[in-house]
């Protein structure tokens, strides 16, 4: 599968426009694999895999299918859950962003907004097709209210404004724990922000976070993603005397299981692209996250010639040429640090 929208440079509008064809572009194979299924994601795939949990719980399994999500830079480890999967009697599934021909079953876009094509086609293959057209509803109806084009009332655009010159705390209910995770993803390499997850319960992390140094909850904004439940709502009282704000973010039209976390997912990578906008710079992945992913995926080493190797074109439009020498990850990190209008204020 390929994305015929991919170029080399990925300026905002790029991918802005990409989150508006996002929904339906899912182009693979939809007919479902034999019964039971488990689940593993690896490198790129691995929040996919995390926000698939409604529909195929993380494990392997000795029959059936097993769905192995990976990319070239995580390649040796996901052949080996999928050999683990083929010699305990199950058939494995590999879904991937690139690799050898033998080992990847479908092929799918890289980049941030590869987690789409990942869920899709996992919902498909595990006879979840119904919850696979309800997700791209509901993303459909979200892309028509966070488009570029919408000024007034855009919901991205105005809880990107929220969260600009703050830190995010991401927080869910546990049986939702994929979207903190998922939220962390998408703010920290499409909105260039750290947002931190606050996992487990909550009670003792609003109650205690705050005590020793009051200070520490200027500039902090909670983001409660999904569906609240007691323990959650108690934390919001909580922290409304201990940060600026409390936002609640809930699935779409009432959307529940997958659809719902798909389109959080999606809702995420919309705010994210625009808090990226509000902080004057590029959504697209930075230079030495491509030299990383590149550096571990083999590229550019000394391989034996014929190596014969996919790659599906990145659907963020972002990649940089890779560089052949040894990637220098220290420069990077001082140049950015160095120039002091780089630097944000608390």
């Amino acid at each position: 599968m390929s994305d015929s929208t991919s170029e080399t440079h990925a300026p905002s509008g790029g991918l802005l426009g990409l989150l508006s064809r996002l929904p339906g572009s899912y182009a693979g194979p939809q007919a479902p694999e034999a019964a039971p299924y488990a689940l593993v994601g690896v490198g790129e795939g691995t929040l996919a895999a995390h926000l698939l949990q409604a529909l195929a719980l993380p494990s392997l399994t000795r029959a059936g299918t097993q769905f192995v999500l990976g990319s070239p830079d995580a390649a040796a480890l996901a052949t080996d859950y999928a050999d683990l999967a083929e010699v305990a009697g199950a058939s494995a599934r590999r879904i991937g962003t690139g690799g050898r021909p033998e080992e990847i079953d479908v092929l799918v876009p890289g980049g941030p907004l590869s987690t789409y094509h990942f869920a899709q086609a996992v919902a498909y293959a595990s006879g979840h097709a119904d919850e696979a057209r309800q997700a791209d509803a509901a993303l459909a109806d979200l892309a028509a209210r966070c488009a570029p084009n919408i000024e007034e009332n855009n919901p991205a655009r105005d809880l990107a404004w929220s969260l600009w010159g703050r830190t995010p705390l991401l927080l869910a209910a546990p049986d939702a724990d994929a979207l903190p995770h998922a939220w962390q993803q998408l703010l920290a390499r499409t909105g260039k922000t750290l947002a931190v997850p606050l996992l487990g319960d909550p009670l003792p992390l609003a109650s205690g976070a705050f005590d020793a140094r009051h200070e520490q909850g200027d500039a902090k904004v909670a983001l409660i993603l999904g569906d609240t439940d007691p323990a959650l709502l108690l934390a919001r009282e909580i922290l409304e005397s201990r940060i600026d704000e409390i936002i609640h973010v809930p699935a779409p039209d009432g959307a529940q299981g997958y659809p719902a976390a798909l389109a959080l997912w999606y809702f995420g990578a919309w705010v994210a692209a625009y808090l990226a906008e509000r902080y004057d710079t590029e959504p697209a992945d930075p230079a030495v996250l491509a030299r990383a992913q590149a550096s571990l995926s083999g590229e550019g080493g000394s391989e034996a010639g014929g190596d014969l190797r996919l790659s599906a074109p990145r659907d963020d439009l972002r990649r940089t040429r890779v560089e052949e020498d040894e990637p220098d990850w220290a420069d990077d990190a001082d140049d950015d640090l160095d120039d002091p209008e780089d630097r944000e204020e608390d």
